[in-house]
C-alpha cells in the first residue's frame, strides 16, 4: 500500500518532533555552556569549540549507521539504543575533569546516540506521508526550534542554580525520552519497498531446481550461505545506487558548503553577543528567539511549499532559504547591540527552519521514497566534516584577528555559494532539457518515462536515405513523479 498520509502517521510526526527536541535542540543549547567550559578549564575559543564540533560531527558521521540499523533491524530498536547512549554520555560529562573527558563523553558517546535516533526518525515521516509531506516535516522538524526556545533559558537557569555539572546531569535524564519516541515508530510496508528476500528467489541468484529445494535444506547449508551473501551484496548496492545520480551528486556538494556555513553561528552567537555588551540573560534570549522563529519557519514554509503553486518549485524554495541565511551572516558583524541582534535572530531563525524542513523533502524528490532512509543517512553524513572543522576554524580566526568578522563572513559566503551551486545546476539541467526538446522536435520522437524517473526519447531520423531509430536517455531527468 501507499503512504496513509494520516492515521498513525501523526503519531510518527509527534515522535519525530520529540526526537528533534532531544537531539538538535539539546545540541544547540551546548553553546550556552561555551563560556562556562572556557572559564572552568581555562582554554581558548578554538579548543573549547571542539566540544560542539565533535557532537555535531559524530551525529552526522554516524547517520548511515542509524539508517543501517533502521533498515536491517528495527527503527524502534535503533532509536531506543540511541537514547540510552546519548543519556549516558551527558551524565558522564557532568563528572568531567578535563576537556578531553568531555570530548569523549559528550562529543563521541552522546553524538553517537543522537545519530542512531535522528535520520531514522526523519525517514519514518517520509514513509507515512506523500501529499502532505512538507507539512508533516515542517511540524516534525519544528521540534528543534521549540526545544531551543524552551531549553535555552531553562539551561541558563539550571547553570545558575546547579552549575554546568548539574545542568548536564538533568539534561541526561531529559534525553532518556528518546526511548519513548522509539516506541512510537511503528514500521510500515510500502509497495515501493522491493528489497525483500522472497523476491530474490525469483531472480538469478539461484537456479530453479535449487530454489525448490531451499525449504528442505538445513539452515547451515553452504548453498544458503552463498545465496544469502549474494542477496546481501545486491541489496546493499541497491540501497545506495542513488549515489551515481547527477542530481544527488550536486545536492551532496552543496550540502558540504551549507553545513560549513550554518554550524559556527549556533556556537558563537551567545559569545558574540556577550562580547558586544549584551547580558547573559539577553544572550540566552537571542537563542530563544531564534528557536521560536525557527518553529514558524518549519511550519509555514512546509505548508507553503505543499501548495499547488509552489510544490513544483520546492527545490528553488530550498536554495532561496539557504541564500537568505548566508546574507544574514554577512550582516551580523555590523550588529553591535541587543536591539539590532533581535531582528537578526528573527530572520536567520526563520530561514534556518525553512531550509531544514526542505532537506528531506528535496532529498526525497531526488532519490524517491524507497531510498529516502539511506539517502538521508548519506546527506547527514556529509554534514559531519564541515560540522567538525567549521567551529574550530571560526574560533581560530577569532583568536587570530581578535574579532568575529572574518568568521561570520566566511560562513555567509559559504552558504551563498551552496545556494548558487544548486541554482547553476538546475539552470544547466533546464538548458539541456530544452536542447533535447528542440532536437526531438526536428525529428520523429516518442517520449517514454521509465520506472526510475528517467526520460527516454525514441527518435526516428533519416540517414543516407534510410530510416534509423535510436534511443536518447536524459540521465538527469530523475524525479519523484
Amino acid at each position: 500500500a501507499g503512504p496513509p498520509d494520516g492515521g498513525w502517521g501523526w503519531m510518527i510526526v509527534a515522535g519525530c518532533f520529540l526526537v528533534t527536541i532531544c537531539t538538535r535542540a539539546v545540541t544547540r543549547c551546548i553553546s550556552i555552556f561555551f563560556v562556562e567550559f572556557q572559564a572552568y578549564f581555562g582554554q581558548d575559543y578554538a579548543r573549547t569549540a571542539w566540544i560542539h564540533s565533535i557532537v555535531d560531527c559524530t551525529t552526522m558521521l554516524c547517520a548511515p549507521l542509524g539508517s543501517l540499523i533502521s533498515n536491517h533491524v528495527s527503527c524502534q530498536v535503533g532509536i531506543m539504543l540511541g537514547g540510552l547512549l546519548a543519556s549516558t554520555g551527558l551524565i558522564l560529562s557532568s563528572f568531567a575533569t578535563s576537556l578531553e573527558h568531555i570530548y569523549l563523553s559528550l562529543g563521541v558517546l552522546t553524538g553517537l546516540g543522537f545519530a542512531l535516533c535522528y535520520s531514522p526518525a526523519i525517514a519514518m515521516v517520509g514513509k507515512y506521508f506523500n501529499k502532505r509531506k512538507a507539512l508533516a516535516y515542517g511540524i516534525a522538524m519544528s521540534g528543534s526550534g521549540i526545544g531551543t526556545f524552551i531549553l535555552a533559558p531553562v539551561v541558563q537557569l539550571l547553570i545558575e542554580q546547579f552549575s554546568w555539572h548539574g545542568a548536564l546531569l538533568i539534561l541526561g535524564g531529559f534525553v532518556l525520552n528518546l526511548c519513548v519516541c522509539g516506541a512510537l515508530m511503528r514500521p510500515i510496508a510500502l509497495k515501493e519497498d522491493r528489497k525483500t528476500a522472497p523476491e530474490f528467489l525469483d531472480q538469478d541468484f539461484v537456479p530453479e531446481a535449487q530454489k525448490q529445494g531451499l525449504s528442505r535444506m538445513s539452515i547451515c547449508s553452504p548453498l544458503i550461505k552463498v545465496w544469502s551473501h549474494e542477496c546481501l551484496c545486491y541489496c546493499s548496492w541497491k540501497e545506495y545506487d542513488f549515489l551515481m545520480m547527477p542530481g544527488f551528486m550536486v545536492l551532496a556538494v552543496s550540502v558540504l558548503f551549507m553545513a560549513y556555513g550554518c554550524s559556527p553561528l549556533f556556537v558563537y552567537l551567545v559569545p558574540y553577543a556577550l562580547s558586544v555588551g549584551v547580558s547573559h540573560q539577553q544572550a540566552a534570549f537571542l537563542m530563544s528567539i531564534l528557536g521560536v522563529i525557527d518553529i514558524i519557519g518549519n511550519i509555514t514554509f512546509g505548508w507553503l511549499t505543499d501548495r499547488r503553486c509552489l510544490k513544483r518549485h520546492r527545490y528553488f524554495c530550498y536554495l532561496f532559504a539557504v541564500g537568505m541565511d548566508g546574507l544574514c551572516c554577512l550582516f551580523l558583524p555590523v550588529l553591535q547591540n541587543f536591539p539590532l541582534l533581535v531582528p537578526f535572530s528573527f530572520t536567520f531563525g526563520y530561514f534556518d527552519g525553512a531550509y531544514v524542513t526542505l532537506i528531506p523533502v528535496v532529498t526525497a524528490d531526488v532519490v524517491g521514497t524507497s531510498s529516502l532512509s539511506s539517502a538521508l543517512g548519506v546527506v547527514y553524513f556529509l554534514h559531519a566534516i564541515p560540522y567538525l572543522v567549521s567551529p574550530p576554524v571560526a574560533g581560530w580566526l577569532v583568536d587570530t584577528t581578535g574579532s568575529y568578522t572574518a568568521s561570520f563572513l566566511l560562513c555567509g559566503f559559504s552558504m551563498i555559494f551552496s545556494s548558487m551551486l544548486l541554482c547553476l545546476a538546475r539552470l544547466a539541467k533546464e538548458i539541456k532539457r530544452r536542447y533535447l526538446q528542440s532536437v526531438t522536435n526536428d525529428t520523429g520522437t516518442k517520449q517514454h518515462i521509465w520506472t526510475n524517473g528517467a526520460i527516454a526519447y525514441s527518435v526516428t531520423a533519416k540517414l543516407d536515405q534510410k530510416r534509423v531509430e535510436f534511443l536518447a536517455v536524459d540521465t538527469n531527468s530523475y524525479s519523484n513523479r
